[in-house]
């Protein structure tokens, strides 16, 4: 049986000792509170975003030609 991630989640957390459970919650208040990101990384994330909705959008087209025909 495959176990959903959420699952797993929970049963490596309740494997963990107490100290193993703060570094845990330590790393993730860290990554959610890191500083605004780099101009940089918005311009590519913005272009990435672009990118997919373009794919997307081919992808529909595809569909609904294959769909009439």
């Amino acid at each position: 049986m495959l176990h959903s991630p959420k699952l797993a989640i929970l049963q490596s957390l309740d494997a963990m000792d107490k100290v193993q459970m703060e570094e845990v919650l330590t790393y993730i208040k860290g990554v959610l509170t890191q500083p605004e990101r780099s101009v940089d990384h918005k311009a590519l994330k913005k272009e990435a975003m672009k990118e997919i909705r373009q794919a997307l959008r081919q992808e529909r087209g595809k569909r609904n030609l294959s769909a009439a025909a």
